[in-house]
């Protein structure tokens, strides 16, 4: 019982899910308050994205990044924040060109992408290491692109949370920490069951950790009803691990969560029997950050 593991809780995420669940937070209010039950119920780190409070759609509105960072770290829960950098890089097809993804955020510059980041300054910003089809849409995060926010973000003292998707991902990965654009050791978050990459396998994740750097932090989670599987899978395996509404609406088969918490409440007695236990924030900043 003596190593911690990482929980991760995803707050909201930018798909099409308020309309899917009433758990899901839309105002900031909302995010920000369920961000702190979750770490009360045992998440050491939130995963920000933001949406538009009249709509629900996902936005980029530095205004709303604020409001949430400002009143997660106003409270008491000490939780380790990771803001997102991945809206603005999902285009769908129109003939041969490549048009802004329908009702998701217009296509930004890698600059634009980390600017509520560079100005809010969390400890943690994910960082897609990825290009692929995401659904019938596609995520597109160039190697030009990837170099500028590795550096960007490593110089501006954020640790990057490397999302890989598939095998090639952790190859590019490793590369990029082999040229000294991100810094080792390195965090990465392995993201299975998504279409169209990597299946949400125990065999898949283990043979995804076996290509890790040396030294390298590692975490997973799986979409929908693979979510508590991976969880399970990735603590055998040394790993940590993530679960929110972003990813899962479910508690159980047929039963919506009610909230992040009751997700992350499920994650710690599948870390407890797994023979760990959750990590608290100041745990988990000494495992990433080495303070």
């Amino acid at each position: 019982m003596s190593n911690p593991t990482i929980i991760t809780c995803a707050l909201t995420g930018a798909g099409d899910t308020v309309g899917k669940s009433p758990a899901v937070p839309v105002t900031p209010k909302q995010i920000a308050d369920q961000g702190i039950e979750a770490a009360k119920a045992g998440a050491a780190v939130v995963h920000i994205h933001v949406r538009d409070p009249a709509t629900g759609a996902p936005s980029v509105e530095l205004a709303l990044y604020a409001e949430v960072v400002e009143r997660l770290r106003a409270s008491s829960t000490d939780v380790v924040i990771n803001l997102t950098s991945g809206p603005g890089s999902l285009y769908a097809a129109d003939g041969l060109l490549l048009q802004p993804a329908p009702g998701v955020n217009p296509p930004m510059t890698p600059q634009q992408r980390l600017d509520h980041i560079l100005k809010l300054k969390p400890e943690i910003c994910s960082l897609d290491a990825a290009t692929l089809n995401f659904g019938r849409i596609a995520m597109v995060n160039l190697v030009g692109d990837l170099e500028f926010m590795g550096r960007t973000i490593s110089d501006a003292g954020i640790k990057p949370e490397i999302e890989v998707f598939d095998l090639g991902h952790i190859r590019l990965a490793k590369h990029l920490i082999e040229a000294g654009v991100l810094r080792a050791p390195a965090f990465f978050q392995f993201c299975l069951g998504v279409s169209w990459g990597a299946p949400a396998q125990r065999d898949v994740l283990q043979l995804m950790r076996d290509m890790l750097p040396p030294g390298s932090l590692w975490s997973a989670f799986g979409i929908a009803y693979d979510q508590f599987k991976i969880a399970a899978a990735a603590c055998e395996l040394g790993g940590h691990v993530r679960v929110g509404l972003e990813d899962n609406l479910y508690i159980a088969k047929g039963k919506l969560a009610s909230s992040n918490a009751e997700l992350v409440e499920e994650a710690a007695r599948v870390v407890t029997r797994q023979g760990s236990r959750p990590a608290s924030p100041k745990e988990a900043r000494k495992l990433l950050l080495g303070r």
